[in-house]
C-alpha cells in the first residue's frame, strides 16, 4: 500500500514538472494553471526545510 502512495506521489511530482515546461513554452490554461500549482507546493516545501534546518540546528548547537 505504501509502495502505491509513494508512487502516486511520484508520479503527480513529475507530472507537474512537465506541466511547468510546457507552460514555459506556451502551453493552454489548465497547464499553466497546473504549473503554478506546482511551484507554489514547490516554495512551500522549500520554506519548511528552511525553518526545520534553523530550528534543528539550533538545537544541535545546544546539544
Amino acid at each position: 500500500m505504501l509502495v502505491l502512495v509513494l508512487s502516486g506521489v511520484l508520479v503527480l511530482a513529475i507530472g507537474g514538472c512537465v506541466c511547468v515546461v510546457w507552460a514555459a513554452r506556451g502551453g493552454p490554461r489548465w497547464v499553466r494553471a497546473v504549473a503554478a500549482g506546482t511551484r507554489m507546493a514547490g516554495e512551500l516545501v522549500s520554506r519548511s526545510g528552511r525553518t526545520n534546518r534553523s530550528t534543528g540546528g539550533s538545537a544541535d548547537s545546544d546539544a
